[in-house]
């Protein structure tokens, strides 16, 4: 956090004015910051959106907190009640610390190709390649790499060293975080008889929408023949790969280290946990929750949790039961000869 004399209070009221909401107690308490119950000040405001929280409402010396209205009367401070008091935390912290402003310019070490317009901030050692279109008021970090005919929409920001390469498009609005790869060819090769490999030229694009948020270090293939498709909103962690001809459906999230293999369709208002290992060429509906290191192996369309992983044991433990399981299909077979057995007894009497 930035220091607090570089920010500006905001008393409760003018809060309220500008994002909706209810006060409660005094209007007039200013607040500077955001923080968790447990450390906030008085000069800060809080929040409760996890009920296992609560007693912390006791003891906060915080200045406010936002609540949602049923728990309104659990903190007799000044407060503002809010449907979804998370979501609320959320704008109200873009509020109170905005992204760091980038001077608009073209930085003198800065190879620069194409036109680019007078609000855009192109940073030192970043690339620019030839017929790039860069819209207003497009920050472009330092050391990025910006292939030719690759288009960025307006207000997006590159922070140092992303690479995009060739052709590839960017919505408007979009961050892209440090180290990321948008656009490397997809894993394409066909098989020859004496078992050697022949590349297959990855001719499609990655295409990301508006509001798109990309995590260091994660990359994203283009797509072979058709262009590999990031829709409005999604949101994507660190670490994360996302293979060629892959369609993300809009304001699906997906958490760091999370692997997707070729030709997979995410539907929308998905949640992809950490680490979870989504098979190629399936297809995932619209509002599926897959648990963290989940393997999902074939498609579903129903909406729900879906979760293959086991949760951790002791080493002996683990033993015991691996060891069953590694029985259970000859345990199967005697199952369905017992039935099968029981069945002609039953006929028999």
């Amino acid at each position: 956090m930035g220091a607090a004399a570089s920010r500006t209070a905001l008393s409760l009221a003018e809060i309220v004015e500008r994002l909706g909401g209810e006060v409660r107690g005094d209007a007039a308490v200013r607040v500077d910051q955001v923080a968790t119950l447990e450390s906030a000040t008085a000069s800060e405001i809080s929040f409760l959106a996890n009920p296992r929280y609560a007693s912390q409402l006791a003891t906060t010396a915080a200045g406010a907190v936002i609540l949602s209205p049923k728990a309104a009367d659990r903190f007799r401070g000044a407060r503002i009640l809010a449907d979804n008091p998370y979501s609320y935390f959320a704008r109200l912290a873009q509020l109170f610390n905005p992204p760091e402003h980038a001077p608009a310019g073209i930085h003198p070490a800065a190879v620069v190709e194409s036109q680019v317009p007078e609000s855009a901030s192109i940073g030192p050692l970043a690339w620019v390649g030839r017929d790039a279109c860069i819209g207003e008021g497009v920050v472009i970090g330092a050391g990025c790499r910006i292939g030719a005919g690759v288009s960025i929409g307006d207000g997006s920001r590159l922070h140092a060293g992303v690479t995009i390469y060739a052709g590839c498009v960017v919505g408007k609005r979009a961050i892209l975080h440090a180290g990321c790869v948008i656009g490397a060819d997809g894993f394409g090769f066909a098989r020859e008889r004496d078992a050697s490999w022949v590349k297959i030229p990855q001719i499609g694009r990655v295409v990301l929408g508006d509001d798109v948020e990309i995590g260091a270090n994660t990359t994203i293939d283009r797509g072979a023949l058709d262009d590999t498709v990031i829709e409005d909103g999604v949101k994507i962690d660190n670490l994360v790969q996302i293979a060629h001809n892959c369609r993300i459906g809009a304001h699906t999230v997906i958490a760091g280290c999370a692997g997707i293999a070729g030709s997979t369709q995410i539907g929308k208002r998905c949640m992809i946990g950490g680490a979870a290992m989504i098979n190629g060429h399936i297809t995932i509906g619209d509002d599926v929750t897959v648990s963290g290191t989940t393997f999902m192996a074939k498609s579903v369309s129903e909406p729900g949790v879906y979760t293959s992983a086991v949760h951790s044991l002791k080493h002996e433990d683990w033993l015991k039961n691996y060891s069953h399981l590694r029985h259970l299909d000859a345990q199967d077979e005697k199952i369905r000869a017992l039935e099968k057995r029981l069945a002609e007894l039953e006929k028999q009497t």
